[in-house]
This record gives structure tokens, sequence and C-alpha cells, in this order.
């Protein structure tokens, strides 16, 4: 019994002994005393200004100058003159003379209360030897005077010359730590008090979140990406039940790489994984361990996972980690050291030095996973690459979903509808078609967001803010209607080309006009499709040679369109005669910093040629099909003219049906007209926008 009383009073000691020492530590341990022994230093400060403040209301003297004293002099009011550090004369009226004339009311009580001023009375600037000099002239010309008293002191001003020569010091003392405490983050770093940041720069500044901090976001609110969910909540299940995993030998991927196009929910899947594990989360972003100093770096990944492997099980995740797991020696031009590529090998040697028992798990995040190192890609280090792609149509509408939630809509509002309106949309942008929605539907005092609201934050999403009072002469508003009638026709006389939505020539954004189209959502595309776009695209400034005889320079983003297919279709995709089935794409960025071209001067003559000549023959092509349809581009351009925006319905009573849209298509297309709700890919190769004459300066200035 006895043994067992020691051995629990030693327990008890340690808990209080770890107690103790963790106090400090702990958001909920006791506070520190209000009191800062600066405000010693404030309060001494105060009472040196204060002393020199009272000193100088204590007497109340009036400047004045020589000739004033010499006639003070003359009328025999002066007592005596000082003369203070060789060079203040202080002049003393006579009591009798300051109490019974006038002229000294304003220097006969003291400031600070009426009893009798003892002076100085006035006091004037001079040198003592030319005072002197000239008040020995005085008493020669008035020999009969008595001279008056001149007593000579030196008075040393203690208190100024210490702030002299202390507020400089002060002041620069103050600089250095304000600039140290910025540079080592002006106490966001981990570990220490305000006074021991300096120390602390090269220490993790990942945020740490555990079971008592509260993350709202779960996997209910990260809607589509379902492929992308299964094997994340499999590392969440891992953590979870990891005896379920290793007692058949199995292992859990060391590290998960995130990657796809911006606005895909790359991060937000992170945020879920933190609301859902239950274990301490680590976040951070790539740019958090760069510094301006050498070896901070790869300090700060040491220490972040000295902390992960403190608490482990747990997720690291490294939000834009390209920021430092870019490609070593693509960049390094100069040939010294390269901080970054420091930290990248320091990460490198931290993700593979940990055992699989300790149960560490990184995450990342980039939409630039084509210029990440190779060996940070490695198995053993991210085992696993999720892509993120954007949301095909039932994931937008699982978004749209989720995004609603806290709109107050009517019965209009059709999502399914909205989801075949945003092809290529991401999940941020669907997002910011719901805010802007709201936006609109509050801007006219709605009640509730309706279809409308809807259709007009999409086109203003798509196409910018309308611009009704820009002023455009009639001659341009017409080379424009023809401009985008051209586009409309030849979209609509091709088998391939997307099917028309809605055409406008009022300004939006930096356009003068633009065209909507409903583009098929495949994952393939042959030749004959690319090239029936590249004729629809090329139809805006065919319909200007063909009605005017001359072009414009509106047609700066069709070439740039055009341009870039053709060049696609000749130099990756392998679609043309001459070359062949050849391909100069490098998927894994190699040659990003490649001073020279993977092909030769002649085969860079022949790709050129071949690039020209597609784009003339579909320009050519585009000309054809406008003329022998002369008269319907001229009804589809006054038509244009009159309404300024035209939909699907009014294209078809001018060209008739198209006889090669599916049922389907014509079905979804014609309710996509009868809401009015433009929609456009967003995709670069394919915009749709089809900006007029005035734009294409600006754009290309």
């Amino acid at each position: 019994m006895s043994e067992k009383g020691n051995q629990n009073q030693i327990d008890k000691l340690k808990k209080q002994f770890a107690k103790n020492n963790n106090q400090g530590n702990k958001p909920n341990g006791p506070k520190r005393s209000g009191f800062n022994f600066y405000w010693v230093y404030a309060i001494i400060f105060a009472l040196f200004i204060g002393m020199q403040i009272f000193s100088a209301m204590s007497f109340r003297a009036k400047n004045s100058n020589f000739r004033d004293f010499e006639q003070k002099l003359e009328l025999g009011d002066v007592e005596r003159v000082n003369i203070v550090n060789e060079k203040t004369i202080q002049v003393f009226i006579k009591e009798e003379r300051l109490l019974e004339n006038e002229r000294y009311e304003e220097v006969r009580n003291s400031n600070l209360s009426d009893a009798v001023n003892p002076g100085p009375h006035y006091v004037f600037e001079m040198p003592a030897t030319a005072f002197e000099d000239r008040l020995k002239d005085y008493y020669e010309d008035r020999s009969s005077e008595e001279p008056i008293a001149v007593n000579y002191e030196t008075q040393e001003n203690f208190i100024g010359d210490i702030i002299s020569w202390v507020l400089p010091l002060v002041l620069m003392i103050a600089v250095w730590l304000f600039i140290m405490r910025r540079m080592s983050g002006g106490g966001g770093a981990p570990g220490g008090g305000g006074g021991s940041q300096i120390f602390n720069i090269g220490k993790s500044r990942a945020k740490v979140f555990d079971k008592d901090t509260e993350v709202k976001t779960t996997f209910n609110e990260v809607a589509g990406m379902t492929g992308a969910k299964e094997e994340v909540l499999e590392i969440v299940d891992f953590l979870k039940n990891p005896k379920k995993y290793t007692e058949l030998g199995g292992r859990i991927p060391k590290g998960v790489m995130l990657s796809g196009p911006p606005g895909t929910g790359k991060t937000l899947l992170a945020k879920a994984v933190a609301g859902e594990a239950k274990v301490p989360f680590f976040s951070l972003s790539g740019s958090d361990f760069v510094e301006m100093f050498v070896g901070v770096g790869a300090s700060r990944v040491r220490d972040l996972f000295k902390q992960a492997k403190e608490k482990s099980p747990c997720i690291i995740f490294i939000d834009e980690i390209d920021a430092i797991g870019r490609a070593r020696g693509k960049n390094n031009f100069t040939g010294g050291n390269d901080e970054r590529e420091n930290t990248l090998n320091q990460l490198l040697t931290e993700m593979d030095g940990f055992g699989t028992n300790e149960h560490v798990i990184v995450m990342a995040a980039t939409n630039r996973a084509d210029i990440l190192d190779r060996a940070l890609m490695r198995a053993g280090r991210f085992d696993r690459i999720i892509y993120v792609d954007l949301p095909e149509l039932n994931e937008r509408e699982a978004i749209f979903g989720v995004h609603l939630k806290g709109i107050k809509t009517n019965d209009s509002v059709d999502v399914a509808l909205l989801s075949k309106q945003t092809p290529g949309f991401s999940g941020a942008d669907i997002a910011n078609v719901c805010n802007e929605a709201a936006l609109i539907a509050a801007r006219k005092n709605k009640d509730f967001v309706d279809k409308q609201d809807f259709n007009d934050a999409i086109d203003r999403i798509v196409g910018g803010l309308e611009k009704k009072t820009k002023i455009i002469t009639p001659e341009e508003k017409k080379v424009i209607a023809y401009h985008e009638a051209g586009h409309a026709a030849v979209s609509w006389l091709l088998e391939h080309a997307a099917p028309l939505v809605k055409v406008t020539i009022v300004p939006r954004g930096r356009s003068l006009g633009a065209a909507w189209y409903l583009p098929e959502e495949r994952q393939i595309t042959t030749a004959e499709q690319m090239q029936d776009e590249m004729c629809a695209t090329m139809g805006g400034r065919a319909a200007e040679k063909v009605v005017f005889d001359k072009i414009s320079t509106g047609a700066l983003s069709d070439l740039e369109k055009v341009t870039k297919q053709a060049r696609a279709m000749v130099t990756i995709y392998g679609l043309n005669d001459k070359l062949g089935n050849i391909t100069y794409y490098d998927s894994q960025g190699q040659n990003e910093y490649a001073m020279d071209k993977p092909y030769s001067q002649e085969t860079a003559v022949v790709i050129d040629e071949e690039i020209s000549k597609i784009i003339e023959a579909e320009y050519d092509r585009a000309i054809d099909i406008l003329s022998n349809n002369r008269e319907k581009l001229d009804a589809l351009a006054n038509l244009l003219l009159d309404k300024e925006v035209i939909f699907k319905e009014n294209v078809e009573e001018i060209f008739g049906k198209r006889p090669w849209d599916k049922e389907e298509t014509e079905d979804t297309t014609a309710e996509v007209v009868a809401t009015e709700a433009p929609s456009e890919t967003v995709e670069p190769a394919e915009p749709t926008e089809a900006p007029a004459a005035e734009e294409t300066p600006n754009e290309a200035e």
C-alpha cells in the first residue's frame, strides 16, 4: 500500500509539473498581468515634457529689441539686465514702474497667477559683445546717468540635451524592433512571444486545425467531383480506421496531389477533409516557405514535419505547391544558389523520410502540375494524383443545388436548365453566377431571384456589362450588324458548328457585338468539326468582304482563335496531310525553357504555310456560303439593326430549320432560346464572342 501511495503521489506531481509548464501555451490558461514595464518609460518621458512646459509657462516675457530697450533706459524703467549664455538679453523692469505704468500691462502678471511677474519681462537675442559696445556708447552720451546693473549667467538645459541625445537613439531602436517584427511575421509565428519572434523566423507558419477547432465544411457541401471525393474519402477512412488497412499489409498513399483548372474546388475539397477527418490538419500555402533569408524555407519545412510527426496521425495540406515545387534547373540562368530549390530538396527529403506507421499524409493542390519536379511526383512521395476537372452536366446541376440553398428563388428557376446553359463553367464560376443573380434581383428591388435574373447574370459574366450609352456611328453599327449576322448565318448553315442561341450588337465589356452559342460537350473532335468551327469564326470578316468589299480591324479575336486552332491541327493533333501523323506537343513541359524549337527551320516554314492554307480555305468557304445566301444575310442584318438582339427562333424564320440537328439538340436549344439565356464556352480554344470594329485597336494595344 505504501509503494502504491508513493507512486500515486509521484504521478500527481508529474501532472502538476506538466500543467505548470504548459499553462502559458494553453489558450484557456490564466491571463497575464495587465501591467507593462514600458509604462514606466512613458511616465518618465511625460514628466520630462511636463517639466519643460511648466518652466516655459512659469514666467511671462515679451520679445523686444535694442531700440525698445534704449527707450526704457531713457525713461528710467530698467532695473537690471541679465545676459544668458552670451546671446540672450533679459530685461527686468522696476516693480513700481511695472505697477504704475499702463505700457507694461502685458507683462505685469505671471501666467500661473495674478502675482507680480518677477521677470524677466522682455527678451531679445543679441551677441554679448555687441550689446556691451552699444550700451557703452549710450552712457558716453549720457554721462550724468547711473549705469544699470548687468549680470552674466550660464544656463544649462539638461533636459533638452538629454532629449536631443536620447530621442534619436530611441527612434532608431523602435524602427529596428519594428523591422524585426515585420520580418518575423508580426507575431504570427508559433512558439514564442513578441520578444522572441526574430528567433522563430525559421518556424513553420502552418495553421493547425484539430478537434478543438471547428471546421464547418463537410463533404456534403462539395458537389460534383465524384471520383475525387471517393479517393479522398478513402484517406479520411484510413485516418479514422488505420487497422482496417494495416492488418492486411496495405498502406495509405503518403501524398495526394489535387490537380486541375482554377476554380474547380481543390481547396474546398481539402477543407472538407479537415472537417471530416477529425485529426490535426496543417494548412499552409507554398509561398509561406519563401523568405528573403537563405535557409529559412528549408528550416520551415523541417519544423512543419517535426510538428506533424508529434501530432500523428495528421494531414499536411500545401496549397499552390508550384510556388516551391517547380522543376529544378529550368530557371536558374544565373548559376547562383536558388533558395526555392533548397526548399524543394528539403521537402523531398522529409516526404520520403518518415515511416509508414507514422500516419502523416501530405495533400497538395496546384493548377500547374505540368511544371512540377518529377522527383516530387514519383511514387513514395505523391503516390496518388487526383485530377479535378471542370464539372460535367450532372455535376453542374449538383453544384447549382449547393449554391442555391441560401438564395431565395421562385418556381421559375430550373436548375437543370441552368446547368445546360453553363458548359465549361467551373464551380467558382457557378457560385459567381448565383451571387450575381442575387445582386441583380436586389438591385431591382425584387423579393425573389427569378429565371431572368440568372439569365442576366450569365450574360454579365460571359459578355460583360452592357454599354448602351456608347457612341457608335450609323456606319459602324451597320458593319457590326453584318459582322455578327455573318457569324450567325455561317454557323447556322454548317453541320458541326455550335448551335446559335443569341446575337446582339449592344456593346458589352470591350466588345461592340457578340454571339452566344450552345457548344456540344464532346470528348474528342474531328478535323471536320474543327474546320466548321473555324469557318463559322471567319464568317464575320467574310460578311464584311461580301457586303462592303472591304475588311476592318474588328476580327482580331476571330483571327486569334482560328490561328490557334489551325496551329493546333498542324503541330499538336497531327491533322495535316503534308506533315502527317506527327506532334510537337510537350505534355511534360520539358521544352518550356528551351531556346530552340523541336523542329527545323524548313519544317517551321512548312508549318506556317499549312496554317495559312487552312485559314484561307475556311475564309473562302465562308465567303461562298454568304454569297449564295446574300438575301438571307441582308434580312438577318436588318433585323439585327432593328431589334439589336435576336435569338435562335428569329434565325430559324429566315434560314429555316437545320436539317442535321438531332431531336434532342433541337429540344435543348429551343428551351434555351425560350428562356433567353445566353451561354458560351469558356475553353481557351473556343471563344464565342465576336468583337466588332472599334474593339480591335484597344485589344491590339
